[in-house]
């Protein structure tokens, strides 16, 4: 756990070398999201991963959610995780890859390399659809907070996550087709981590301080693409683009244009998964990753390192 501007973060370190990897969840994910990928990366490089605010194991949000305040904590956690004076190579998954895209812009000299795994291009522009989508999903995550309070969300990941049968039918009928449909969704993603991870997730998300953290961070959602959609500049390093394999043409292409905006862009699809790359296809999440850091090597900037510690 560590302070920032006077609230704890929570981060979880392992292995030894340079550049580092630090890893920026989903919009209500935790450092869990890396279970499978993270220990990997760790042996071969320093690898690091963690909570935003009241998200986890990290103490709730002191204020709201805003752009500006996630990147300085983002520098915050960065200058902890990395303990050389190196620049570092940011892994962002989803909303988190919008998070490092946008900080490798506001402080390009941190920057060796960015791996962006299905970034969310399709909300660079909130139409009214996606505007209705985004109030839903605020009310649901205040409703869910409700029920976490009183153990309804405890009971219902057991139940769901242990297959029992009838459950959904159940959830259907008293939340209605699309609450259930989304808590389905997140447990189908749940039951792809390893089973021992399950009972901590289940123990995270009774929690209502998660809830409200997934509105604040949903709430936050419009003003973060914006920013992302403004970026003029990046520094020309490494930078893989991962599509998940069911992305639509026009978001294919908005991560195309990603990639190029470095000379030393690339744009991957991955084939087979779904949003959860990293749930999906670890080993491609990993391959990529090692390619990155592989490639700052080559460029002669970083002396490596082999030698995993796990702390």
């Amino acid at each position: 756990m560590i302070d920032v501007d006077g609230q704890r973060l929570h981060v979880v370190c392992a292995g030894n070398g340079s550049p580092a990897v630090l890893f920026e969840s989903g919009i209500a994910a935790s450092s869990l999201s890396w279970t499978r990928v993270l220990p990997e990366v760790a042996a071969f490089t320093r690898a690091s991963a963690y909570d935003r605010a009241g998200l986890g194991w990290s103490d709730s949000a002191r204020r709201p959610r805003s752009v500006a305040r996630m990147l300085g904590e983002l520098r915050a956690v960065l200058a902890h995780a990395n303990t050389t004076e190196a620049p570092s190579i940011l892994v962002g998954h989803s909303f988190g890859a919008f998070l490092v895209y946008a900080y490798a812009s506001e402080h390009p000299a941190d920057i060796a390399g960015l791996v962006l795994l299905d970034p969310p291009s399709e909300w660079h522009e909130i139409r009214q659809r996606q505007a209705r989508l985004l109030w839903g999903g605020i009310q649901l995550s205040r409703i869910g907070g409700i029920l976490a309070r009183i153990g309804v969300v405890r009971a219902g990941l057991a139940l769901l996550t242990d297959g029992a049968p009838g459950v959904p039918r159940t959830f259907v009928r008293i939340f209605g087709p699309t609450a259930a449909g989304t808590l389905e969704r997140l447990v189908g993603e749940v039951r792809k981590l390893p089973p021992e991870v399950h009972p901590v997730v289940q123990a995270i998300w009774s929690q209502p301080k998660c809830f409200r953290a997934m509105a604040d961070h949903l709430a936050a959602l419009e003003a973060t693409a914006a920013v992302v959609a403004g970026v003029t500049s990046l520094p020309d390093v490494p930078i893989v683009v991962v599509s998940s394999g069911n992305q639509s043409p026009d978001t294919i292409a908005r991560h195309r244009a990603l990639a190029r905006r470095s000379s030393q862009g690339r744009h991957v699809i991955a084939e087979g998964a779904g949003h959860w790359i990293q749930f999906d296809d670890p080993d491609l999440v990993i391959a990529t990753i090692r390619n990155v850091w592989s490639d700052c090597q080559t460029r002669g900037a970083i002396e490596p390192t082999h030698h995993p510690r796990y702390v």
